[in-house]
């Protein structure tokens, strides 16, 4: 019979796995945002660091980031245009980013933003 200390042994964690795999494909996976300027982010931020694949992986969490809110001011364009009607099939249909979507998609994620007065 097999204790539960000899099963921790056997097989390793699979988050431990996963992650282990992410930072050996970092070093060849090249992301949206450069190196260079992650980096200059960082240490204007105040994060400095010597390690690619700390950078490598900020540019990563940041490229997810920015395609979450993205998808989501999509998704706040398409529902505000869901009630007027097309003349265009749904597959020529084209949207456009506007302020009041992104702003929309943003305040999920707790920023908001104001237009200046003279956009008012």
């Amino acid at each position: 019979m097999q204790s539960d200390k000899d099963t921790d042994k056997a097989a390793p964690a699979p988050l431990q796995l996963s992650m282990q795999d992410l930072l050996t494909q970092l070093d060849e996976y090249q992301p949206t945002i450069p190196d260079a300027v992650a980096l200059s982010f960082m240490t204007c931020a105040g994060l400095e660091t010597s390690d690619p694949k700390v950078v490598r992986l900020l540019s990563l969490a940041a490229q997810k980031f920015i395609a979450d809110i993205s998808n989501d001011a999509l998704q706040h364009c398409k529902m505000r245009g869901a009630g007027q009607p097309s003349k265009k099939s749904p597959k020529d249909k084209k949207f456009a980013l506007t302020t009041e979507d992104l702003s929309s998609a943003l305040s999920e994620y707790g920023i908001q933003v104001k237009k200046p007065m003279y956009y008012n």
